[in-house]
């Protein structure tokens, strides 16, 4: 199979999409990317690296940030973290507060906003820094010792954060928080604000394409628990649309504002994709696109 020159026919196609959706403007440093930009990577278990477009130009990975911290909590404390978060689609948008409520303090998985302020508490818990921790995983498994937090977008998150804020409280309110509320959100945003590129997420990500084992051969997550953070990825990684991006891709996923999109083949390769401009439910309208081509071509399915 010609990878490469698939991924460069499939980057020419979605470009006009570009064109449609719209850039994460309630955060003001992302609001400011150009929307026709769009990137493909795809990261094979064996070692090769394919790119087009856009791929080598580093983004804000903003939501995609939860995988890893989520696999670095369960690579210190196995599934102990399931006690405070449960593992169910929402249903609702990322940062909805109705269900925080309803459920008493428990969100419904990790990959919603009050569900990685959880996630996030308790690797500070781990660590005593949460955000660094997952900086130092991601320049390790990137191979990339340059990737870093953008100060502006972290700032800018902070600025605009009420209803994160909000959500931590509420949390801290039914004893779901470890840590005080501002180190909790002050690690959150920072993790947020990381950058990186495709190429840099595809390779950071390969891990869970190999059952947990790290770019240095050794494990870093259990098999069963790399099965369970895709499981969760493919369940629960697009917000409120995660049925459709099942439905159309047929991958684990997890995608974030910034307009990058991580997708999981096990057993086989990782594949980021990047497109700033938004569809309806905060996912990158070209990138799904991408990713339902390449999965369509390829037949790499998990169904």
């Amino acid at each position: 199979m010609d990878i490469q020159g698939t991924i460069e026919e499939i980057v020419a196609m979605v470009a006009p999409l570009t064109s449609y959706g719209e850039v994460a403007s309630y955060i003001p440093s992302l609001g400011r990317v150009p929307p026709e930009n769009f990137g493909m990577c795809v990261a094979m278990a064996d070692g090769a690296v394919y790119g087009a477009g856009d791929w080598q130009k580093p983004f804000s990975i903003q939501s995609i940030s939860k995988v890893f911290s989520l696999a670095l909590v369960m690579s210190y404390d196995y599934d102990s973290i399931w006690v405070r978060v449960a593992r169910e689609p929402s249903g609702n948008p990322f940062n909805s507060m109705v269900q925080l409520e309803a459920d008493k303090g428990v969100p419904r998985n990790p990959f919603i906003n009050a569900g990685a302020l959880v996630v996030t508490d308790r690797l500070l818990s781990l660590t005593g820094d949460a955000a660094a921790s997952v900086r130092g995983l991601l320049r390790k498994e990137s191979g990339n010792p340059t990737v870093d937090i953008d100060p502006v977008a972290a700032a800018s998150e902070a600025e605009h954060g009420h209803r994160n804020a909000a959500m931590a409280h509420f949390l801290a309110s039914y004893g779901n928080l470890e840590n005080p509320v501002g180190l909790v959100l002050e690690n959150y945003f920072n993790q947020c604000a990381l950058e990186m590129s495709c190429e840099d997420l595809a390779r950071a990500s390969r891990f869970l394409s190999r059952d947990g084992v790290s770019s240095g051969g050794t494990p870093f997550l259990m098999p069963d628990q790399s099965k369970r953070v895709n499981a969760v990825m493919l369940t629960c990684g697009t917000y409120d649309a995660a049925g459709e991006f099942a439905y159309r891709v047929g991958l684990p996923g997890k995608s974030g504002v910034g307009g990058g999109i991580v997708a999981i083949v096990p057993g086989r390769c990782s594949i980021t994709v990047w497109g700033p401009s938004l569809d309806s439910n905060g996912n990158s309208l070209a990138g799904i696109a991408a990713l339902s081509e390449l999965t369509t071509r390829t037949g790499w399915s998990v169904f």
